[in-house]
């Protein structure tokens, strides 16, 4: 269950960074203020804060092994 949530919420991030892009816009359009900033760069700016929050509770669902692995003998 854990393995499917990480993978949605990886393919969400990657996701996010194409939408980031601002490739969808017709060029030559004036850009319209969105909180002082122009809209594309809001919108940007948005997707990689969503993107960072995405990608911490992506690493707490990852289980890291607290204790080193077994060595062999004559790997020591």
């Amino acid at each position: 269950m854990k393995g499917r949530v990480r993978g949605a919420l990886l393919l969400a991030i990657g996701v996010l960074y194409v939408i980031s892009i601002p490739w969808y816009r017709p060029s030559g359009e004036p850009a319209s203020l969105l909180l002082g900033f122009p809209d594309w760069v809001t919108v940007a700016v948005g997707c990689y804060a969503l993107a960072a929050v995405l990608n911490a509770a992506a690493w707490l669902l990852t289980e890291i092994p607290e204790e080193k692995p077994p060595q062999k003998d004559a790997e020591r």
